[in-house]
């Protein structure tokens, strides 16, 4: 494919992220896309991983989301028919379809990424998830869901179970810290990604000390 093909086919996507996405409120909007495309992009030429393959799946990995769909499959179905109507290569489609099938958190127990680009993406999409940006997300996420900010007397669940961890009516911000984002660090995939994650989730430490500290403030 021509490098201004490839252009034209990124712009094309970036207006159909931003037609699925624009209107979001719960931090999976246009800009979570975009923030997770240019930190792929960073993360594949220290990586020498494929710079279509990741900029195309960073900017569609959401769209797909189940959050979002009505189904996992409905949303698939949809990046795949978008797809298909603007790429010719399968292989291609292929490749970026597996990534987005492949990404998404569900409690820490999905299948591991296969390939470079793969990994790439997965690791720009959980850093942005951690760090300041990540605890914003965090919030907004949690008013949009009518979740509380925080309650003492709720301990953070399990979420290695799935069903579990997409019932949105149980939980509070806080505990979503302990069910998903400081387990991130961890579960990254590229060296670049694991350095770059360090100090969003040392960031994170720092704010829940803070957070406990004025919450307990009157505490005798």
């Amino acid at each position: 494919m021509e490098q201004m093909d490839k252009s034209y086919i990124i712009s094309q996507t970036e207006i159909f992220v931003k037609e699925q996405l624009g209107q979001d409120t719960t931090g999976h909007d246009w800009w979570h896309s975009d923030r997770v495309r240019n930190t792929a992009s960073a993360i594949a030429e220290i990586e020498k991983a494929d710079a279509f393959i990741c900029t195309m799946a960073a900017l569609l990995h959401d769209v797909a989301d189940e959050k979002l769909n009505p189904s996992k499959e409905v949303g698939l179905q949809k990046v795949h028919t978008w797809l298909t109507s603007h790429l010719t290569d399968q292989e291609q489609i292929s490749h970026i379809m597996m990534i987005i099938e492949t990404m998404s958190y569900s409690g820490g127990g999905g299948e591991p990424m296969s390939t470079v680009e793969g990994q790439v993406v997965q690791d720009a999409d959980r850093l942005d998830a951690i760090g300041a940006i990540g605890i914003a997300r965090v919030f907004a996420f949690s008013g949009a869901k009518d979740r509380p900010i925080y309650d003492p007397g709720l301990p953070p669940r399990d979420e290695s179970l799935k069903e579990e961890y997409r019932n949105y009516s149980k939980g509070t911000a806080i505990n979503h810290f302990y069910e998903k984002l400081l387990k991130l660090k961890t579960l990254m995939n590229t060296t670049y990604g694991r350095q770059l994650a360090e100090e969003r989730h040392e960031f994170m430490l720092t704010f829940l000390d803070q957070f406990y500290k004025e919450w307990n403030q009157g505490d005798k």
